[in-house]
Order: structure tokens, then C-alpha cells, then sequence
């Protein structure tokens, strides 16, 4: 019973990142053939069929982490660590609707360089309780500071 357990927890972890990238994805999939099209892009600009694969992968680390964090006996670091989770993880979903949705790439990168500063909070905390954990959450990292450069260029050139 124990293993099935924890196969449903591990389950319900990665469908909450996967669920809520989901979400935001279907809002800058409706938006990339319409506004994103007429941006004026910096020449660093990957092409749009990349990005799909690569949140995909993203938000399954970010489950895997979520699970190796959820299961800690440690409660009230897990506690703080499971909040600064929920906070990048909203940052995150918001920030698609600012750019995609409502076009607007000041606004998003106001909110991206936010959600930057949480996920470095996040591997913090995350450190404290798991490092497999927190080293899941590098690529993340990487890639929302690639994110936050090109946010800024397509402001800038907009």
C-alpha cells in the first residue's frame, strides 16, 4: 500500500506543473500566429517549436522536485520550501498572460525578473531540505534567465 502511495504522490506532483503549464501554454499558443508574429525579434530569438518540448521538461523536473520535497520529514522547512514553489509557479503561469495574452512584454518583464528572484529563493529552500532537488531546479533557472534576456530585447525592440 506504502508504494502505491507513493506512486500517487509522485503522480499529483508532476501533474500540478504539468496542469498549469498546460494552462498557459493553450494562452501564447492562441497568441504566437496573431501578435507575437509582428515583434520585432533579437536574432537570439529560438524558433517557436522549441519552447513547447523544452517547459515540457521544465515542469516535469519541477514535479520531481516538488515530489522529493513534498515527502521530507523536515515540516516547517518543507512548509516554507512548498510556498516558495507555489509562488514561482504562479509567477510563472501569470507571466504567459501578460506577454501572450494582454501584450505586454514591460509588464512581463517586470514580472519575469520576479519570478528570477523566486526561483533562486525556491533552490535555496530547496537546497535545505534536498539538493537533488534544488540541482533539478538549474535548468529552470537557466532557462527563465534566457527568458528574462529575451523578454527585454523584445520590449526593447518594440
Amino acid at each position: 500500500m506504502k508504494s502505491i502511495k507513493v506512486i500517487i504522490t509522485l503522480f499529483i506532483c508532476l501533474l500540478i506543473p504539468l496542469t498549469i503549464g498546460g494552462i498557459s501554454g493553450f494562452a501564447t499558443a492562441t497568441s504566437i500566429k496573431g501578435w507575437y508574429v509582428t515583434l520585432n525579434k533579437p536574432w537570439f530569438n529560438p524558433p517557436n517549436y522549441l519552447f513547447a518540448p523544452v517547459w515540457t521538461c521544465l515542469y516535469v523536473l519541477m514535479g520531481i522536485s516538488l515530489f522529493l520535497i513534498w515527502r521530507s520529514s523536515k515540516i516547517q522547512s518543507r512548509n516554507n520550501a512548498l510556498f516558495i514553489f507555489a509562488v514561482q509557479l504562479s509567477l510563472n503561469f501569470i507571466w504567459s498572460f501578460l506577454f501572450f495574452k494582454f501584450n505586454w512584454p514591460g509588464v512581463a518583464l517586470v514580472e519575469i525578473v520576479l519570478l528570477w528572484i523566486s526561483i533562486v529563493l525556491m533552490i535555496i529552500f530547496f537546497k535545505r531540505i534536498n539538493k537533488t532537488a534544488s540541482f533539478l531546479q538549474i535548468p529552470y533557472l537557466l532557462w527563465v534567465s534566457f527568458a528574462t534576456m529575451l523578454n527585454a530585447a523584445i520590449w526593447y525592440l518594440n
